[in-house]
């Protein structure tokens, strides 16, 4: 399971989208900023919760959350959940 927590405007969070979708992963998508009301407060809890601030963009991959755009990070943590 891949999640990944972002905000429409972030230009990294746009590089992380892309990654994840070229290298064929299939993965669930939250732009957080345009979430409304109790939805967007939980979504940025479980961020806080994942890596302890509201920071994006945000990579869940299995167990691993990855703060940033770090494809290295995302290629070796993918090698787990496959």
């Amino acid at each position: 399971m891949v999640k990944l927590y972002a905000l429409s405007s972030c230009p990294w969070c746009k590089k992380a989208k892309v990654y994840l979708t070229e290298k064929q992963i299939p993965f669930e998508f939250i732009e957080v900023d345009l979430l409304k009301g109790k939805e967007q407060e939980k979504a940025v809890e479980e961020v806080k919760k994942l890596v302890g601030d509201a920071v994006f963009p945000v990579t869940v991959i299995g167990d691993k959350a990855i703060l940033g755009y770090k494809p290295n990070e995302f290629a070796e943590a993918l090698k787990n959940v496959k």
